[in-house]
């Protein structure tokens, strides 16, 4: 079905888990949040896997290796391959080692992820700009990494040296809620050498390409909780998405959504990997069904009517806003539907 255009949810008479060959899974905010499983999702993915859906795990992470990132979900209840793995890392990787020559030395300001990513397509990771780098690679190095990494990547990008990112993700989920990510380390090169990096990871096409290549998926799905990076990324790659609301993003941004934020279904957990999506009903005239629920445009506001479930009353809300807003970012007042639903 694709992202292009869209001005509702979509709906699936089958499981997506059926519908879709593969689900392209974010991890932070998806499977786990400071790594502990979020709530459902264990037995979801089980069911998915035994039902005969493949699994991916793809995240902009690029701190831990693909077998340190498999371990975790394994220790989870998630049993998983590093082939299951698909990390920003390996993905800025394989793009630096399209415009260097084998056996270049590439600065990393980040978590063995990088090192490990670099070393399988041929090229030397260093530690310093004196190590007369060909490249300097950023990527998430936890909240311990030392300020000192940022000066030696500021040192080299001074001096003319080809800069890249895994991403560019501001925030990252965590245990004790929302935390600075590898985008608020990369605006502190940027502040200080007035370069732009050349960025990998989601939602940009080097990560799509890189999945697909690794995964052989024929018709995925995309899984994640941002709209920034998963949801964006599906459309970029003109694949079907599934938002989670258990990491960060919540209903009210959903509602605003531009339209490369939008995604084709939506759900609260995991377990809408197992179920059908119901189809949203009606038009703008008349207002938008879906289950019990109403939702049509009153003045300023968006308005609810009816009963049921809440992610019904989202999804009805979603179509109301997306066909209002056309191109832009819905700005009607949605509190009230909002409090009705419980959000």
């Amino acid at each position: 079905m694709g992202q292009r255009g869209r001005n509702r949810p979509g709906g699936s008479a089958r499981a997506l888990s059926e519908a879709y060959d593969t689900a392209l899974l974010d991890l932070d905010g998806v499977v786990y949040a400071g790594g502990q499983a979020i709530p459902n999702a264990v037995d979801a993915l089980a069911a998915a896997r035994d039902g005969g859906m493949h699994l991916a795990y793809v995240t902009n992470n690029a701190l831990r290796t693909p077998d340190a990132v498999a371990a975790h979900l394994t220790e989870l209840g998630v049993p998983a391959a590093a082939a299951d793995v698909i990390t920003s890392a390996q993905a800025v990787a394989r793009l630096i080692a399209d415009q260097l020559p084998p056996g270049s030395r590439v600065l990393v300001i980040g978590g063995e992820g990088l090192r490990v990513a670099l070393r399988e397509r041929g090229l030397e990771p260093v530690e310093s700009a004196d190590d007369d780098p060909a490249a300097v690679v950023q990527g998430y190095g936890g909240p311990d990494l030392p300020w000192g990494r940022f000066a030696e990547a500021s040192y080299a990008v001074a001096r003319g040296v080809p800069w890249f990112a895994s991403n560019t993700d501001l925030t990252i989920p965590s245990g004790r809620g929302i935390a600075p990510g590898n985008g608020a380390a990369v605006e502190v090169v940027r502040i200080a050498t007035g370069a732009e990096p050349q960025v990998a990871g989601k939602p940009l096409p080097p990560m799509h390409r890189e999945t697909i290549l690794r995964t052989g998926a024929r018709r995925p799905l995309v899984v994640g909780d941002r709209l920034d990076t998963d949801i964006e990324g599906a459309f970029n790659g003109d694949v079907d998405s599934l938002l989670v609301l258990t990491g960060v993003a919540d209903a009210a941004q959903v509602l605003a959504a531009l339209p490369q934020h939008r995604p084709t279904y939506v759900d609260a957990d995991l377990r809408g990997l197992l179920t059908g999506q119901p189809e949203v009903g009606g038009t703008a005239d008349e207002g938008f069904r879906c289950g019990g629920w109403t939702a049509a445009v009153r003045g300023d506001a968006l308005a609810l009517d009816g009963d049921g479930g809440a992610l019904d009353g989202l999804r009805a809300l979603c179509a109301a806003a997306w066909t209002y807003a056309g191109d832009g970012s819905c700005t009607l007042d949605a509190g009230k539907a909002l409090a009705r639903l419980g959000w």
